[in-house]
């Protein structure tokens, strides 16, 4: 709660929300408006799979571009200020200090995909869209925010420049965002490789409203393996401070 009250505290968070919702309804009208133009030729893959899907993949973008900033200030922060010795002699164990910034950013972020959703949903007025295809894509953007929050809070612990943090969580996302491209040349198991571990086909996956546990688990595993090692990470700090 105290994280989330911080973070709603800064004009900061405010105008990320109101940007992705200012570009994501462009992004909504300009995706309807082509759908409505080419009535037949859309027609054929449906609302759900170009206007729906279409946004919630530009979503998708735009969380990859502003998850960074936000997550740069949760430890970079409270090292550059000081404030970090004061945090780790908390009465809280080093896994309560993690999760409890990592929650209070994702209460955050769902505050921010329940606005997203308002978009596609208010094509249930005038049409029918698919629902199974809707949960399953708003569940591959929940997945990706977790997991590029996950990222995020881990690099913020590796160094006392924000910005720093914020341009190492852009290029490891980002990375894992294209990799699947570099496998496009090398044999089955090398694509089948880089396949996995990229964040974009797991997200498309879901997008088209094929819900598989192997995504799921991908995402799950990010978060995973990030907090363990933010976790691990502060533990050294607390160790030698």
């Amino acid at each position: 709660r105290h994280e989330l009250r911080r973070l709603y505290l800064s004009p900061l968070a405010w105008i990320i929300m109101a940007l992705i919702q200012f570009i994501l309804a462009i992004v909504f009208f300009t995706l309807l408006n082509n759908f409505l133009q080419l009535g037949t030729q859309k027609s054929l893959l449906g609302i759900t799979n170009t206007v729906v899907a279409g946004t919630l993949q530009n979503a998708g973008l735009l969380v990859l571009l502003s998850a960074p900033v936000l997550t740069m200030r949760l430890f970079s922060e409270e090292r550059r200020s000081g404030t970090m010795t004061l945090l780790l002699s908390a009465p809280l164990s080093v896994t309560q200090l993690v999760l409890g910034k990592y929650l209070g950013i994702l209460a955050y972020m769902s505050c921010l995909l329940m606005l997203i959703t308002l978009m596609p949903v208010s094509l249930y007025l005038g049409t029918s869209i698919d629902l199974g295809q809707l949960a399953c894509g708003l569940l591959g953007l929940f997945l990706l925010m977790c997991a590029i929050t996950a990222v995020g809070l881990f690099m913020s612990t590796l160094s006392r420049q924000p910005a720093v943090a914020a341009a190492s969580t852009f290029s490891i996302v980002f990375l894992l965002w294209i990799i699947h491209i570099a496998g496009t040349t090398g044999n089955e198991h090398v694509t089948a490789v880089f396949s996995y571990l990229s964040l974009l086909r797991h997200f498309n996956n879901l997008l088209s409203g094929m819900f598989s546990s192997v995504d799921v688990i991908y995402y799950l595993l990010m978060c995973i393996i990030f907090l363990l090692l933010g976790i691990w990470r502060l533990d050294a700090l607390r160790t030698y401070s």
